[in-house]
């Protein structure tokens, strides 16, 4: 649908249509029919390699889990959690483990185990996009502490992204902010994840777009 078609009445779900089955399938295809070796590559040659394909699969499922749920819980549903939300405890070893940014790696590493939570987590959100309209999406904001760790936040998302005029540190997502956010972390590490297979002399399958943080200045988009 053309984007002047789209109003402030439409579902959320006409913003971000890759949340359908877009995001899950690209990363199950790339990491289809591959063996623990090529799973567990990594080097310190790209910057881009120091996690492997099968990390970098964990990173993408734990930041839908962490911008979906964990960081805001019941605020992004006011009509209650919706079924396939993980249990406190689960939450932690999601999105709080000892591994850098990446679940629980003594719990959630077989290559099915990680596209089993891609699609859990990818699912909490269409479950937000379904009780969202598009007006909604840009009117609701969610509160975060912005340490500086992202100074380009503010060169992708603009207006979606609000400070504090008071406490510096204090800045507010719009609801479309965050799953913007979620979409370009998304092709970025999956792109990643076709790098690394090209590292490994091994095709690719998807088509990535050089979207969101990707086409920033100076990203490094280098290949093999």
């Amino acid at each position: 649908m053309l984007s002047s078609e789209i109003s402030d009445d439409s579902p959320a779900s006409l913003l971000f249509p890759q949340f359908k089955s877009e995001l899950y399938l690209g990363a199950a295809s790339e990491v289809e029919g591959l063996n623990e070796d090529q799973l567990n590559f990594e080097s310190d040659r790209w910057g881009w390699s120091g996690w492997s394909i099968r990390r970098q699969l964990s990173h993408m499922a734990s930041g839908n889990f962490r911008w979906f749920w964990a960081r805001w819980g019941l605020q992004m549903f006011p009509n209650g959690a919706p079924p396939g939300v993980p249990d406190p405890e689960e939450t932690k070893a999601l999105t709080e483990s000892k591994y850098d940014r990446r679940m629980d790696e003594d719990l959630y590493w077989e290559v099915d185990v990680l596209l089993g939570k891609l699609r859990q987590g990818i699912g909490i959100g269409q479950a937000i996009l379904s009780n969202e309209t598009v007006e909604s999406m840009r009117s609701k904001e969610f509160e975060f502490t912005d340490d500086g760790a992202w100074p380009w936040f503010y060169d992708i998302h603009g207006s979606g992204l609000r400070r504090d005029t008071e406490i510096p540190t204090k800045i507010w997502f719009s609801l479309e902010t965050i799953f913007n956010h979620r979409y370009y972390e998304h092709i970025t590490h999956l792109y990643n994840i076709q790098r690394i297979k090209l590292a490994q002399g091994l095709s690719i399958v998807a088509e990535v777009p050089i979207k969101g943080y990707m086409a920033l200045p100076g990203w490094d988009l280098s290949t093999p």
